[in-house]
């Protein structure tokens, strides 16, 4: 009765009106107590909590409200103490600074106690507590409710509720240990196959697993290339196989533009599309591209396996849909139809184990039969796991294994162009994924035959190319392009066959010569035309010519290839790229195009520097003729130096070096005679051995011009192999500066366009047998005085500059520098070797002398020839005895463009002796113009005279 009491003088102190008085809250605890500890009543002590926590809440007293309903859980009932705990968790999440992970908490206890009472509404507070843990990174906690939820919603028959819960599970990074995930990985395929049974609509849903990486979906178009066969290398073109490289890709794409202008006479179409055979994320996806019909189509997709535990997936393939299109009928219909699963092709791969946390792929292959537009949407597959066996308490009895879909879903570059795609977030189309189905088109295999890895500078090498036509297309326009078009040149098909290792024979040369007198140059007018060659491009594109210019269906063709080893030491990748059209026109795919890349290992061999200077071998030139004097005064002449090096240190197997020939190719040069010949022998040259060489050039008269050789016959392929290595042309590099009109002039006193081609053979010993190896080294002569060599010279490091913001100043005038000047005119005194003179009866000795002005410009030039300078070192009269001029001491001449002034001068002696006559100072300059400069040729070797007495 007492107890009664208190609970009734609680509630009625609540209930009181007028002033408030506390509410006495351990009256209600007392008589909870007593209820269920004494009297063991605990209806009596639900009823008096239930009232306590009500009147607690209505006063906001939310945290002594749950203190006091989670006092009353216990283990009797699970139906009470559930709901005690959902009304605690409310009255967290009510309070006014709510206790959100609590109330979740509270939750999941009372959804547990539901469960273990059967009732329905743990589902519910399962769900509720989800909306807290979900996102936070309480993945454990998040995939224990899952997984509730999961199989409370199975129970309660809801098969969509269940299937979404576990595949949450399935698609997070999971923390959980191997077996907990293998018992989540069952209970969901046993659940998604109940669903699947009770369905029956034939639709396939979405799996969770493995994980599909969309974004890094290749899409490959063609046929898979041939391997090598025995001696044949094939073309390597694009393969799944090798990683993508943007610069290379911008490489093949620039020569192909190349190649097509070439193709198209100059010009590229407006319509051209860059081949792309292999498709990735980093290529242009923005266009669709475009496969050939009865070509495969192979889609790489890549899977990823989230868990610590096997799966097992089998019967892949590809879900696409296809629309008939004929290309050939602009006015043709076209018809959709999306394929279902039995229609699906066969697959390269049935099935795949993906063991724990593994990446692997899939090459799923397509072969159109019609043209049309394709769009390849999905991967459809079976699941299953990976071993055999199940947990305790797993609803799975046996192994399952369930069938299912991804889509492939990629996402295009963002948009960045606009001002409006600037400010906001798009993203364009990739279209790998949407092919459009061609015509027939041929397709080209290319096989190269006992190609070297290895070769000297210089060396040439003979190899072989075969190309096959594999479709049922005929094919036609072939034609290569290549980064490096100065290391091949093809030979003719119908040519004779020669061996394809050089032996010591002297009938198996790469050249064919014929020999001639050693005072006997030939000269041959040879134009880069005749090979090929009119511009730049077409320097870099070569056309092969074809029997009928068609190679039909299943033809091959086999010319023979010319290699040449690049100047460089080192490893050089050479890029060739294939370009072939088909003979019937179609808009859609006008050529395509087949790569290959070639690695060619350089050792050293020979080093060939060249020199030019003008000639002086005009001095004491009395007993020549006056026609061949005036002929060189008027055309010109200077010497050419060459000097060869055995570089070749790393060959041990290569003996000697050996110069054949040395051959020129020029417009305005060509070279005349040795002059320190070594008779019909070849000029050896053992390891670091040096040899050097002179001769004279001679300006070219008009009709003349183009190759000379002063020993032999110049050869086809040395010149087809030159016009392709520098283009038949030397080219000087451009001068920053704006030119004064004068510079150019002057420039061109001094500019040679003249290149010397050295042959030479190499003799190696390799197993036990005596080869021989040949080659040609170039060297480009550009300017007198200047030395070129056959290696290019490693350009110096650019050093930083400071950056300037104000604008650009004009660039400097550029004005002819006094070593340019120097070359304007060029002086040759004629004179006897030795003079005699009856000095005891007349003292005096007076000599004709005549100085020969030549001007080498196309300009005016004024010209001051000043005779008043004498030796006075005592050095050198001690060697040379003085003399003078007689008449007048200085003239002033004005020589037109390249006119020859002949001054007519005597020198007096007093006595027998040597004397040096070049002592006249000759000044020039342009005309209209103030720098006067000293000509170059006072520094040359002394013209002496020997005065003798009788």
């Amino acid at each position: 009765m007492s107890l009664s009491l208190k609970e009734m003088a609680a509630v009625a102190a609540f209930l009181q009106s007028g002033a408030p008085r506390p509410y006495p809250a351990h009256y209600m605890d007392t008589a909870i107590q007593t209820y269920r500890d004494v009297c063991k009543n605990m209806l009596l002590a639900e009823r008096c909590c239930l009232l306590s926590a009500e009147i607690l809440k209505s006063q906001v007293k939310f945290s002594d409200a749950a203190t006091l309903l989670i006092k009353m859980t216990s283990e009797d009932s699970d139906l009470r103490s559930a709901l005690l705990l959902e009304q605690a968790a409310h009255c967290f999440i009510n309070m006014r600074s709510p206790m959100v992970r609590k109330f979740a908490f509270h939750m999941i206890l009372a959804g547990h106690r539901f469960s273990k009472a059967g009732q329905r509404h743990a589902l519910r507070c399962y769900s509720q507590a989800l909306q807290v843990y979900k996102g936070k990174g309480w993945t454990l906690a998040e995939d224990h409710i899952n997984f509730t939820i999961g199989r409370q919603s199975f129970t309660l028959r809801q098969p969509e509720n269940a299937v979404a819960a576990f595949r949450h599970i399935l698609i997070n990074d999971s923390k959980q240990s191997a077996g907990q995930q293998a018992a989540f990985l069952r209970e969901y395929l046993y659940v998604y196959k109940s669903m699947s049974q009770l369905s029956g609509d034939g639709s396939l849903p979405q799996l969770p697993l493995p994980c599909l990486h969309s974004s890094q979906t290749r899409v490959f178009f063609g046929h898979e290339r041939r391997l090598a066969e025995g001696e044949k290398q094939a073309a390597t073109h694009v393969s799944l196989e090798q990683e993508f490289d943007r610069d290379l890709s911008q490489l093949w794409r620039e020569l192909e533009e190349r190649v097509v202008s070439v193709a198209n006479r100059g010009t590229v179409p407006i319509t051209f599309q860059p081949s792309q055979c292999c498709l990735n994320s980093q290529t242009d996806n923005l266009r669709y591209p475009l496969a050939v019909v009865e070509e495969p189509i192979i889609v790489e997709v890549v899977f990823r396996n989230p868990l610590k535990v096997p799966l097992a997936l089998s019967a892949l393939s590809l879900l696409w849909k296809f629309t008939l299109k004929g290309f050939s009928d602009p006015q043709g219909g076209a018809t959709g139809e999306t394929v279902s699963n039995e229609k699906e092709v066969r697959l390269l791969i049935v099935s795949r184990l993906f063991v724990p946390e593994e990446t692997k792929v899939a090459r799923l292959k397509l072969l159109p039969h019609k043209t049309g537009e394709l769009h390849v949407l999905g991967v459809v597959y079976n699941l299953g796991t990976g071993e055999v066996g199940n947990s305790e308490g797993s609803l799975a009895e046996d192994l399952v294994c369930v069938r299912g879909q991804q889509n492939l879903e990629i996402q295009g570059p963002r948009l960045n162009m606009t001002k409006e795609e600037k400010t906001s977030v798009g993203y364009g189309p990739d279209r790998r994924l949407d092919p459009i189905i061609t015509p027939p088109m041929p397709l080209l295999e290319v096989f190269f035959i006992n190609f070297p890895t290895g070769l000297l500078s210089g060396e040439i090498r003979k190899a072989w190319v075969e190309f096959v036509n594999v479709s049922a297309v005929p094919l036609t326009g072939l034609r290569v392009g290549s980064t490096h078009p100065e290391f091949f040149t093809f030979g003719s098909a119908t040519s004779d066959l020669t061996p394809v290792t050089p032996t010591a024979a002297e009938h198996c040369s790469a050249y064919k010569t014929v020999a001639m007198p050693p005072s006997v140059a030939t000269v041959s007018l040879v134009s880069p035309a005749v090979f090929g060659v009119t511009s730049s491009d077409q320097l870099v594109v070569t056309e092969i010519p074809l029997s009928r210019g068609v190679l039909g269906p299943g033809e091959a063709l086999q010319i023979p290839l010319w290699l040449r080893g690049p100047d460089q030491e080192g490893v050089h990748e050479i890029n060739f790229l294939f370009y072939y059209e088909s003979t019937e026109k179609t808009a859609k795919l006008s050529h395509r195009v087949l790569r290959h890349t070639a690695f060619i290992c350089t050792s050293r061999s020979l080093s060939v520097r060249a020199t030019a200077s003008r000639s002086n071998t005009l001095h004491g030139r009395e007993r020549e003729t006056e026609e061949q004097q005036e002929a060189e005064e008027k055309n010109g002449s200077m010497l050419v130096f060459v000097d060869v090096e055995n570089i070749n240190t790393s060959e041990a197997s290569v003996r000697e070096f050996h110069i054949v020939q040395v051959s020129s190719s020029s417009r305005q040069w060509r070279l005349h005679k040795c002059i320190n010949p070594v008779g019909d022998e070849d000029s050896k040259l053992a390891s670091r051995e040096r040899g050097k060489l002179c001769f004279k050039a001679t300006r070219c008269r008009t009709e003349e011009g183009g190759a000379s050789s002063p020993h032999t016959c110049t050869q086809t392929l040395m010149y087809s192999m030159y016009f392709h290595s520098i283009g038949g042309m030397s080219s000087l590099t451009p001068q920053s500066g704006t030119d004064d009109g004068g510079t150019s002039i002057v420039k061109k006193c001094s500019e040679v366009e003249l290149d010397i081609i050295v042959l030479w053979k190499a003799y190696v010993v390799e197993d036990n047998k005596q080869l021989i190896l040949e080659g040609q080294l170039h060297v480009a002569l550009q300017t007198i005085g200047k030395e070129s060599c056959s290696l290019s010279q490693k350009e110096e490091t650019q050093e930083m500059v400071l950056l300037k913001f104000k604008p650009d100043v004009p660039p400097p005038v550029s004005k002819p520098s006094l070593e340019q000047l120097s070359h304007l005119i060029k002086t040759c005194l004629h004179y006897p070797e030795s003079y005699d003179h009856p000095f005891p009866q007349k003292s005096l000795c007076t000599v004709p002398v005549t100085l020969t002005l030549s001007n080498c410009s196309l300009a005016q030039v004024d010209v001051i020839v000043d005779l008043r300078h004498k030796t006075t070192s005592p050095e050198s009269l001690e060697v040379h005895g003085s003399f003078s001029w007689l008449g007048q001491t200085q003239y002033k001449l004005q020589l037109q463009g390249q006119e020859v002034y002949r001054l007519f001068l005597k020198a007096c002696f007093f006595q027998a002796g040597v004397y040096n006559l070049g002592t006249p100072r000759v000044f020039a300059k342009l005309a209209q113009t103030s720098a006067m400069c000293e000509t170059s040729q006072q520094s040359a070797m002394p013209a002496l005279i020997i005065i003798n007495s009788i």
